[in-house]
């Protein structure tokens, strides 16, 4: 049994009272002889900012490191930032929760000492998330990864937009809508499911298609297999519009086509035995509970 030697660790830069915790964690790492390597502007922000007693350590600078797992510290905006850094690597990613919901980064630094043991005894479960990648004819610049979803949507102060889609050549409709989110079962409890998009359970092997906002009531959520390729090709009155890629947009001009396919890569989390997806729907979503029967 191989025990963890090195932990890549990143966190957010705007919670300073939650940020404050950290040294919760630098204590756990030390006490099993784990080397942390901190991301550059979070070690910054922990020294400058926070005054927080930084241990010393390696410096995280780009996307040129390893470790033999990552810490994602924050919630899950900053999850998503951590597996985006991650990327193709397989370090598999502890989401320590100092945000709101925490559906992703579901640990909390009470309990942080305890969980470092169960990692260093293989005691937790690994679970692997299906991830989407996109690409167009070379106007987009970011990242082209995500592990929730990729949204078209339409400027602020647009009309609808006109999103064509076919599914592995195949003409499929055109929508009418302020936009279309392609979603992963991860991304199901997101944005998708609060624009009327189905709960999908990890593993499913399923990707979402979901319009927001759609004119026409004969427009629905449809699931496909995730072996297929979309190509949405987008037109707008303001002769442009929004992609975001699990929050992180970029303006494209008008009539841009985008090829949207499953990604050669899976991102690993790390979880406790316990924990279930279907116990997360009901204690963090609040799932089929009726408020009816709560005593007011």
């Amino acid at each position: 049994m191989k025990k963890a030697k090195s932990c890549a660790i990143f966190g957010n830069t705007y919670q300073p009272k939650k940020c404050e915790a950290v040294q919760m964690l630098f204590d756990a790492l030390a006490e099993e002889g784990i080397e942390p390597l901190i991301d550059s502007p979070f070690s910054r922000y922990l020294r400058e900012e926070m005054n927080v007693a930084v241990p010393s350590h390696r410096l995280i600078e780009g996307d040129n490191f390893s470790a033999d797992f990552a810490v994602s510290m924050g919630g899950d905006g900053t999850f998503l930032t951590t597996a985006m850094r991650i990327g193709a690597k397989q370090i598999p990613i502890l989401g320590i929760n100092t945000g709101r919901l925490g559906f992703l980064a579901d640990f909390s630094l009470a309990d942080i000492s305890q969980t470092l043991r169960s990692l260093q005894s293989e005691s937790l479960r690994r679970e692997r998330l299906g991830v989407l990648q996109v690409e167009s004819e070379g106007q987009m610049e970011g990242y082209p990864f995500a592990l929730n979803e990729v949204a078209v949507l339409k400027h602020d102060n647009s009309s609808m937009i006109s999103i064509r889609v076919d599914i592995d050549g195949e003409y499929l409709t055109t929508y009418q809508a302020d936009g279309l989110i392609v979603n992963t079962p991860t991304g199901s409890t997101g944005y998708a499911l609060s624009v009327g998009g189905p709960v999908m359970l990890p593993g499913s092997r399923d990707i979402g298609l979901v319009a927001v906002a759609p004119h026409g009531l004969t427009v629905r959520p449809l699931t496909l297999p995730d072996s297929v390729e979309l190509t949405l090709t987008v037109e707008s009155r303001s002769h442009n519009f929004l992609v975001a890629v699990d929050g992180r947009s970029e303006s494209c001009q008008d009539s841009t086509r985008l090829t949207i396919r499953k990604a050669p890569y899976q991102v690993t989390v790390l979880k406790r035995p316990q924990t279930t997806f279907l116990r997360t729907l009901r204690s963090k979503l609040l799932w089929g509970s009726d408020a009816r029967n709560v005593e007011k």
